[in-house]
């Protein structure tokens, strides 16, 4: 690579890590992201015609154009506003709205990295089944509007591999809307290996939504409590509603949709084995208490639940389609693999997402794989346990390989772009 500015410590490189439910975003070579906030984005029609920014206290920002006004950012997101409705700019993964993707961008340089894009090469992470033209579109923005040094795209399950000290192996990614199953090669991608299931953390969201539905728990959003009293077990909640503005429909979701994520992650339990009647009754139960003050303990439900990870066929929702459970993801992937290599696929199963996360999910997972396999499979499950470690799995990777000196020559320069066209990301960025 021409010039070498880029080596080791001189200029700190930047590793952006896109989800589906969240943005990662720091400095190469540190241990966690400096900025963690929604892929999701507040859209208000704009009724001035003047172009203007407003900045909070907070580090929030709400951009204003002629027409639309995004609300970006945890903070800023959470606050109740008249006629916001909210937008994703991901669709299976890929970036299909960039206007706001552009807008992300934006908020990233301007109140978390705080520097001039001009200094800092971006390590950005991709799903592994984006598009030519996507990619090529995307370097093109990086280089052409943001006028960075140098840039390079990596495969996210590559860079959760690199985080976990593997440079081969299964790496399963259970995230907010897909479970998927990619084998990665002495850092390659398999392509032909990918396995995908629309069952993930919003599908459990979803499960336990029915449930409180069901149960006649209505749940009420922390943004309409203003105050409340402790009541005794199975009353009903008393508590003093907050006046708000008239908000929409999609905002209120997306609100409740957080006190139920809470609840799952506090309450649900992956069980050893699927579960008969009598285990389910003598299971120790858990308390949750909702944001209005009431609280109820549950039982059965709360192992119940996550059973559709695992026994899709149990779900609600999903009668008769031909869904797989994450076990079935991951042996359907090894299946798909050279038999040369599927030993080592086997021994280096790699967890990362958020929704891996639940209480008893590997211990399941190594359970069913080892009645699914050969008793001479050697089977081994790598996953941090730290919480954070695994949810930020793809940025951590991408903070190792891009502050190691011998990926320095691997980076796309302006130069070579200016040469060669966005084309060259298909060459470089395997």
């Amino acid at each position: 690579m021409s010039g070498g500015v880029y080596g080791g410590d001189e200029v700190g490189a930047l590793v952006f890590d896109v989800g589906s439910y969240s943005i990662r975003a720091g400095y190469a070579g540190e241990d966690s992201p400096k900025a963690d906030f929604p892929t999701i984005v507040g859209v208000v029609d704009n009724k001035d015609e003047k172009s203007m920014e407003v900045d909070g206290d907070s580090g929030q920002t709400i951009k204003e154009s002629k027409s639309k006004k995004y609300v970006i950012d945890t903070n800023a997101l959470h606050f109740p506003r008249e006629g916001m409705e909210l937008s994703h700019p991901l669709k299976d993964g890929m970036i299909e709205d960039w206007d706001i993707f552009e807008n992300l961008l934006d908020h990233l340089y301007k109140k978390h990295v705080r520097s001039d894009p001009l200094q800092h090469p971006v390590l950005m992470s991709e799903v592994p089944w984006n598009s030519r033209n996507k990619r090529e579109r995307l370097t093109e923005l990086m280089f052409e509007h943001y006028n960075i040094p140098a840039f390079f795209l990596c495969k996210n399950a590559v860079l959760s591999a690199f985080a976990n000290g593997r440079a081969t192996g299964l790496v399963v990614d259970s995230g907010a809307t897909q479970t998927t199953a990619t084998p990665v090669h002495d850092g390659y991608v398999l392509q032909q290996g990918i396995v995908k299931s629309p069952i993930a953390g919003d599908f459990i969201t979803m499960q336990c939504k029915e449930l409180l539905d069901n149960l006649k728990i209505d749940v009420t959003p922390t943004y309409l409590v203003e105050s409340k009293e402790v009541v005794k077990d199975e009353q009903p909640p008393i508590f003093k509603k907050r006046s708000v503005p008239n908000v929409t429909k999609s905002w209120h979701n997306y609100m409740v949709k957080k006190v139920i994520q809470d609840f799952q992650a506090s309450v649900l339990q992956v069980y050893d084995t699927t579960p008969d009647e009598d285990e389910l009754s003598q299971l120790p139960t858990a308390l949750y208490e909702f944001p209005n003050g009431y609280h109820q303990e549950f039982g059965q439900e709360r192992i119940k639940i996550p059973e559709g990870l695992f026994d899709p066929s149990n779900a609600e929702g999903f009668e008769g389609n031909t869904v797989l459970g994450v076990t079935s993801v991951v042996n359907t992937s090894v299946g798909m693999c050279d038999i040369d290599i599927r030993p080592a696929m086997y021994s280096s199963i790699i967890l990362a997402g958020g929704n891996t996360l639940i209480n008893g999910f590997s211990d399941r997972l190594m359970r069913e794989l080892q009645t699914r396999t050969q008793n001479s499979t050697k089977l081994k499950i790598v996953g941090s346990n730290s919480t954070s470690e695994r949810r930020f799995s793809s940025w951590i990777g991408g903070s190792i390989l891009a502050s190691l000196g011998t990926f320095q020559q691997m980076w796309i320069s302006k130069q070579e772009y200016e040469e060669s066209g966005k084309a060259c990301v298909e060459r470089k960025c395997p």
